[in-house]
């Protein structure tokens, strides 16, 4: 069986670390590069950094923070925000990021998934998809949450992996910060449609919350955010209370 992968999240707005719940009301949790540096030591599989006002402000992502993290940390590095070309794209990876995550731009241009996994490898080919549970149905917002976009979160995953994806990092905007658990029911429902990797995102409030994950589905990482950066859960004791609950973590 493949580990499991813990990781943590970068939200990043003004070139500082923000959390928030819901997508809302943001709140500053630290500097990026010293939490990157941190989360090394502490043992993270992976690290994201999302630029998540790049695509609203119609900027190009902060290419120089994603250098100075880059310089510190020895772990896969997935960087996302205002990528919205493979020159983007392409200036990211030379700035030291591993893979790329698209969203708002895949939406518009779904092409640009396929030119990400032929150009850099299907493995660096990461969509995010943000999804809300409305009317019964989970469906894609776009824009950082704040547009609807009609589209249903089960057929767009599906696109997604005959587009060349390598994963989608799943985040419910109604978990989203509330510490409240993952959605299972969303994740289950996602990996009986796809066979690529899902990283699940939104909700992690305890340890017990990335038990649950693991166990419930096939998720191949659990990402998280405020928890961490507030030290509310240390990784390294979340990994060996995985692997004492039969979940092998690296």
């Amino acid at each position: 069986m493949l580990k499991k992968r813990i990781i943590p999240c970068l939200d990043i707005k003004d070139g500082r670390t923000v959390k928030g719940i819901n997508f809302l009301d943001l709140i500053d949790a630290g500097d990026p590069v010293a939490l990157a540096k941190k989360y090394v030591s502490d043992g993270a599989d992976e690290l994201v950094f999302l630029d998540i006002s790049a695509t609203d402000e119609k900027r190009k992502t902060l290419n120089e923070l994603v250098l100075k993290i880059a310089k510190e940390i020895n772990i896969p590095f997935t960087v996302g925000g205002g990528i919205s070309t493979i020159d983007d794209a392409a200036n990211v990876i030379e700035s030291g990021a591993d893979k790329i995550s698209v969203n708002t731009a895949a939406i518009a241009r779904p092409k640009l998934v396929e030119e990400i996994a032929n150009r850099f490898g299907s493995q660096c080919a990461v969509v995010a998809v943000d999804t809300k549970y409305e009317d019964g149905q989970w469906k894609v917002f776009s824009h950082g949450g704040k547009k609807a976009t009609g589209l249903s979160t089960a057929v767009w995953c599906k696109e997604l992996q005959a587009l060349g994806a390598g994963e989608i990092l799943l985040t419910s905007m109604n978990n989203d910060g509330t510490k409240a658990g993952f959605a299972i029911s969303l994740v289950q429902e996602i990996m009986s449609e796809v066979n690529i990797p899902v990283i699940a995102s939104g909700g992690a409030g305890s340890e017990q919350h990335f038990i649950d994950v693991f166990k419930q589905t096939n998720v191949s990482a659990a990402l998280a955010a405020s928890v961490f950066h507030f030290g509310n859960i240390q990784i390294q004791h979340l990994k060996n209370n995985l692997s004492k609950n039969n979940i092998p973590v690296r």
